[in-house]
């Protein structure tokens, strides 16, 4: 089935994303420095069942780096109406890292627009999940690495989202990714983000909510994911064993496997009320 990338405008913005796939849709939420291209495996090995719609997060990818005043909210609106403009019904949304954050920012503002959540190597925010000491280091890393060359950023952002075990050409795909990182757009995404706290919204999330680690993450560790699962009513709570923080694609088949299971035991949606 092969994939189709379009381009819509969104408040001025040009908003770049994948689609492909028939079936009850699903939107894929890529991690903050990374873009739609992460999502490849599910792209290719969920498409048969679900309508499958990637976009390329503002400052991301191939859509429009947002103004220096962009905040939480803003790129949560601008969700929305990439949804509303495709024409998505209640979607399924799976989120993964920042991805989930603005899964939970989406859900915050527009709970009646995702049908289920799925939170991948989550957290409630940096400082809703992380010590502030390591909030802190952190933070001076991501600021550094923003102003050097794309290959330094991409080859010391890497080692923490794999295992030590993950093969040579999954490492050297995601490096090429991340050597084509937008620097004025991360800027804005993580001024707007390094500080979110979304504690809050956890215990209002009244949709059936799925939460997927990898055992060997070292930027969400497992005990992040358990905070998640013990404040979210009735959330389902998968370790993936032997993958680190990106576990859709040093994980793929046993994560695709997991997302499947979990959206096959979802009732029809309901009507929007």
């Amino acid at each position: 089935m092969r994939e189709i990338v379009r381009q819509i405008d969104i408040g001025g913005l040009t908003i770049s994303y994948r689609q492909v796939g028939h079936g009850p849709p699903l939107v894929l939420l890529h991690g903050g420095p990374l873009d739609s291209r992460e999502w490849r495996h599910q792209l290719e090995g969920l498409s048969d069942e679900f309508t499958l719609i990637a976009p390329d997060t503002p400052g991301c990818g191939g859509s429009s780096d947002p103004p220096e005043s962009f905040r939480q909210r803003d790129y949560a609106e601008t969700l929305a109406a990439v949804i509303q403009a495709i024409g998505l019904e209640r979607p399924h949304v799976l989120g993964l890292s920042f991805g989930s954050g603005l899964a939970l920012q989406l859900y915050r503002w527009y709970p009646k627009i995702p049908r289920t959540l799925i939170l991948a190597s989550a957290y409630a925010g940096w400082a809703g999940s992380l010590p502030p000491a390591v909030i802190v280091q952190r933070k001076k890393q991501v600021l550094r690495l923003i102003g050097e060359t794309p290959e330094k950023f991409a080859r010391e952002w890497t080692p923490t989202l794999f295992t030590e075990s993950a093969p040579t050409a999954m490492v050297d795909e995601v490096v090429a990714i991340l050597s084509e990182f937008h620097p004025a757009g991360q800027r804005v995404l993580f001024t707007a983000f390094a500080d979110a706290d979304l504690r809050d919204v956890l215990p209002r999330i009244a949709v059936p909510t799925l939460l997927l680690y990898g055992d060997k993450d070292v930027r969400s560790p497992l005990f992040v994911g358990e905070e998640l699962h013990a404040r979210i009513p009735g959330s389902t709570f998968v370790v993936i064993p032997g993958v680190g923080h990106l576990a859709d694609i040093e994980g793929a088949d046993r994560f695709n496997a997991e997302v499947r299971k979990f959206l096959r035991s979802m009732p029809p949606a309901p009507p929007l009320s």
